[in-house]
C-alpha cells in the first residue's frame, strides 16, 4: 500500500520487549530522551504492553509529549507465540481474536487508535497460509474502522512476502525483521520492500551482529567520526533504507542512539559496512 501523507512515519523506534517491570519507567525515559515512536506487542510472554501504557500516561502527565506527538506500534500475536496470558479467547475465530487483541491493546495503551498494527509473524515458517489471509483481512478491518492508521508484518521470509503479494490485494506498509549482517542486512527482503514501497524496520541491529560492532573497520569509522560503533551502525542502517529499532535501557545510550541521526557516513564507509558481511 502507499503511505498516506498525513501518517506519522518516524525515523527511530524504541522497542519495549523483555523489559518486564522496568517497562513503564523505560518507556517514559525513552520519551524524555527524545524518542517519539514506541514499538510493543500484545504478547505478555515477551512484552508488558500495559506497562507501556503506564509509561505513556506518566509522560502525558509530565507534559513530555502528547498522544499526537508519538507513533505507537503494537502487534497481533498468534497463540503459538503466546504464553497462558492471552489477550483473546483462543476458542474464537481468528477474526474475533484480532478484534479482541486490538481492543485490549487500545485499553493497555490508553488510546483510541494505534499508528501501526503488525502481524507478529505468520502462522507457518514456510508459507503464507489461509489463517494469515484471514488475520490480514481482520487487520484491514481494524484499519478501515480507524483503530490503526497503517499495517505491517514481522518475522517474515521473502517467500512469505512473495506469496502475500500473489494472494492479497494489499501489501503491508511495514516489514519488521531481525536484521543480520551475515545475511547482507536482510538484503533480499529489503530489495522486495524497496520495489513495493514498503518501509523496512530492522531490529536487533546491534545484538544480532556483535562481530560487526567489534570489526576493525567499524571501530576505525567510529573513531574518525568521534562516535560510538553503535551510532555508526544506526547511521548506516538509515543510509541503506532501514528504519532502526533500539531497545536499550541505558539513558546515555538512548542519547547516543538518537544522535546517530546527525552522523553522516561517507559512501566508502557505507560500502565497507555493507560488504563486510557478504
Amino acid at each position: 500500500m502507499s503511505i498516506q501523507p498525513h501518517s506519522p512515519i518516524p525515523d527511530f523506534l524504541y522497542g519495549t520487549a523483555w523489559k518486564e517491570d522496568r517497562t513503564p519507567g523505560l518507556t517514559e525515559l525513552a520519551l524524555r530522551m527524545g524518542f517519539c515512536a514506541i514499538d510493543t506487542a500484545n504478547q505478555r510472554r515477551h512484552y508488558f504492553e500495559e506497562g507501556v501504557g503506564q509509561g505513556l500516561a506518566a509522560a502525558y502527565r509530565a507534559r513530555i509529549v502528547t498522544r499526537e506527538d508519538i507513533f505507537l506500534q503494537t502487534k497481533f500475536t498468534y497463540q503459538r507465540g503466546q504464553d497462558h496470558r492471552l489477550p483473546y479467547d483462543p476458542a474464537a475465530a481468528l477474526t474475533i481474536q484480532v478484534a479482541e487483541s486490538m481492543a485490549s491493546s487500545l485499553k493497555h495503551l490508553g488510546t483510541d487508535h494505534v499508528d501501526s498494527y503488525v502481524l507478529h509473524g505468520p502462522s507457518s515458517n514456510h508459507d503464507w497460509t489461509e489463517d494469515d489471509a484471514e488475520v490480514w483481512e481482520a487487520m484491514r478491518n481494524e484499519r478501515d474502522a480507524g483503530r490503526t492508521l497503517l499495517l505491517g508484518v514481522s518475522n517474515v521470509s521473502l517467500r512469505h512476502l512473495q506469496q502475500m503479494a500473489a494472494s492479497c490485494s494489499e501489501l503491508p506498509a511495514f516489514v519488521q525483521n531481525r536484521c543480520y549482517a551475515r545475511l547482507g542486512w536482510d538484503r533480499a527482503i529489503r530489495e522486495f520492500c524497496r520495489e513495493h514501497k514498503i518501509i523496512y524496520q530492522g531490529f536487533s541491529l546491534l545484538t544480532a551482529n556483535p562481530e560487526v560492532l567489534n570489526h576493525p573497520a567499524i571501530v576505525n569509522v567510529a573513531a574518525s567520526a568521534n562516535a560510538a560503533p553503535a551510532q555508526v551502525i544506526f547511521s548506516f542502517a538509515r543510509t541503506i533504507g532501514i528504519l532502526p529499532l533500539t531497545g536499550t535501557s541505558n539513558a546515555e545510550h538512548m542519547k547516543q542512539d538518537l544522535a546517530s541521526r546527525d552522523l553522516p557516513l561517507s559512501p566508502e564507509a557505507v560500502q565497507t559496512i555493507e560488504s563486510m558481511a557478504g
